[in-house]
């Protein structure tokens, strides 16, 4: 049974209205009418270029924003309709990596009390309890104890990403979103994190929604990929077929547009 099945799932907003005064110009489809399922443990690599609407899709798939239309099923159950108290139950087992490790933590919080917040609200761990599973998250991306009573700002982007992930790790989460958490890190920072995603993957048995516009980074990543374009799926298949033997013009073009990384 899939983890995480996605139906014919639909978000437009609203353009501006016109400067001249005329109204609403209509609206845009940012995501179009997707489906597609993703199994336990298993990686599904979302790649396309910024605008093709892959992180409104991934913000979606968690319910942190609204969609227009469309199913999301979790482990069977409906998250689409869940109600306030069963929303908060289910984001245990779901969690985000956000894109930039530089905004996504709080600057006037310790690592400490940033990877502890989600334990205190969720899980409401006991204060004596807590120091000792945030050295066991720290320790699991690759961090020191240390780190722990440390600020943001006195970490690269790639341990501030390592922060992130640690944070996303707390609730022991069973799905994880990742919303192109290596683009804004250089290319070998960014494979030390892939590196460390695939790791955590096998540790944990986690199933990652990858996001990403690098190929490269997916192909390395993922079990399957699904290429996005202009809101729809041009394209989902096996990593190995996708790659090798790509059918859409515009998988083609990404293809032959991304360099290589070496993992």
């Amino acid at each position: 049974m899939p983890l995480l099945e996605i139906r014919h799932l639909t978000k437009t907003f609203p353009l501006g209205e016109s400067v001249f005064g005329g109204g609403a110009k209509g609206e845009v489809r940012a995501v179009d009418d997707v489906s597609f399922d993703i199994e336990p443990a298993e990686t599904l690599g979302l790649v396309g270029e910024s605008g093709s609407g892959k992180s409104t899709l991934g913000r979606l798939v968690l319910r942190l924003i609204e969609p227009t239309s469309g199913s999301v099923l979790y482990d069977g159950r409906d998250l689409l309709s869940a109600n306030r108290t069963d929303l908060r139950h289910l984001r245990r087992d779901m969690q985000i990596i956000f894109q930039d490790p530089f905004g996504s933590l709080d600057p006037r919080m310790r690592v400490e009390d940033i990877i502890a917040e989600p334990l205190a609200i969720h899980e409401h761990m006991s204060s004596s309890s807590i120091p000792t599973r945030v050295a066991e998250l720290l320790h699991a991306v690759g961090l020191d104890q240390s780190a722990a009573r440390r600020f943001p700002h006195e970490f690269s982007g790639g341990q501030r990403q390592r922060i992130g992930i640690a944070r996303a790790l707390a609730l022991r989460p069973k799905f994880i979103v990742a919303d192109e958490p290596v683009s804004a890190l250089d290319v070998s920072v960014g494979a030390q994190i892939v590196n460390l995603m695939a790791q955590l993957q096998r540790q944990f048995r986690l199933t990652y929604l990858f996001i990403s516009h690098s190929m490269p980074v997916v192909r390395y990543l993922a079990t399957r990929i699904a290429v996005m374009y202009r809101g729809k799926i041009v394209e989902i298949g096996p990593a190995e077929q996708i790659t090798r033997n790509p059918q859409h013009p515009y998988t083609r073009s990404l293809l032959e547009a991304t360099p290589e990384i070496a993992v």
